[in-house]
């Protein structure tokens, strides 16, 4: 049966709410249609969207409880590569890049030692782990694989998105951006928020982790021009990650990621508190560039400052860091 049929059976017998369905059916056109740009058709794929819809539907009459850190499922049933599959025939790898893959070794030999790395990143995209997979599944596929992402409520709880999140190792955190929606759970965030920092902790301790985080708190959107350009970083956020790699047993080290995936899934407009929200695709190249280790204490301008100017000036260069290596993904090679 085909999968547009079995959406609309399941919406009829009230197992798939509307606003569901129609975020799966755009993500299915979209799929189509870039499919057929590239000389390839829906119908090589049918058989993923139905597990797809399976997914969703089990996750919508049954949510996963995410623990504060989860680790990846890969049996009975491997979500990691399902997730891969699902976004692999978008991706147009003979025009993407990677850049940096030089410190991607020593992020590695960090890691073999049992040291941790903590990526500071922009974020572009919902599915950005498997971005990350994906570019690095022929040469580095151990080290995608096995990358921690700080992961925001919504790749959690909304149903279309657990799918993805089940295959991924995610510390479950609430934004500040949705800490107050609704504001009776406030007060519960808060709460989880604190265990998943200690889980954080007790990450670091053992060593031999790999940690990404977007400092931002969200993704990439356009401004009122239509530019697309890397959202501030939070010095609040990186100065925690900072003070818990100084508290761990554990040496930790710091490095830069930018990301270019955005055309993959672009997110809405604006921040949306619901979920449900439009998945439009396209078939797209997507690049990285991995940056060298961020002299944490040490960085330019860095002299001089009282503690709270340090917390700022650190955020900014680091945010300018990946930066100034997103936008060498922007020019042409």
């Amino acid at each position: 049966m085909k999968f547009l049929t079995k959406i609309d059976l399941a919406v009829e017998a009230k197992q798939l709410p509307k606003k569901y369905a129609v975020s799966m059916k755009s993500f299915y056109e979209t799929y189509r249609q870039a499919l057929i740009g590239k000389g390839d058709s829906i119908e090589n794929y049918e058989s993923i969207f139905n597990v797809f819809l399976e997914l969703v539907l089990r996750q919508i009459e049954s949510p996963y409880p995410f623990e504060p850190y989860h680790r990846k499922i890969r049996e009975p049933f491997d979500y990691y590569a399902f997730g891969l599959d699902l976004l692999r025939p978008l991706v147009i790898f003979e025009k993407s890049r990677v850049l940096g893959l030089e410190h991607v070794d020593a992020m590695q030999a960090c890691v073999d030692r049992e040291e941790n790395v903590i990526l500071f990143a922009n974020h572009q995209t919902e599915p950005d782990p498997q971005a990350i997979s994906l570019l690095l599944e022929k040469e580095k596929p151990l080290f995608g694989e096995e990358m921690i992402f700080v992961a925001g409520q919504r790749v959690i709880a909304d149903p279309l998105a657990v799918p993805f999140s089940m295959g991924r190792n995610l510390l479950c955190i609430y934004s500040k951006k949705h800490m107050e929606h609704p504001i009776e759970q406030k007060h519960e965030k808060q709460l989880h928020n604190q265990r998943v920092m200690k889980q954080m902790a007790l990450l670091l301790s053992e060593g031999g982790k790999c940690i990404y985080v977007a400092p931002s708190g969200g993704r990439d959107r356009p401004d009122s021009n239509g530019f697309l350009e890397v959202a501030p970083f939070d010095p609040q956020s990186i100065e925690m990650f900072w003070l818990m790699a100084q508290q761990s047993k554990k040496i930790t080290h710091f490095y830069t990621l930018a990301l270019s995936t955005y055309k993959l899934l672009p997110p809405p407009c604006s921040v949306e508190c619901e979920l449900g929200e439009s998945r439009i695709t396209t078939c797209t190249p997507i690049h990285m560039a991995f940056g060298k280790e961020i002299p944490m204490k040490t960085f330019p301008g860095s002299e001089g400052l009282d503690k709270r100017a340090l917390r700022s000036a650190r955020a900014t260069y680091i945010w300018e860091q990946v930066k100034h290596d997103y936008m060498r993904l922007t020019e042409a090679p």
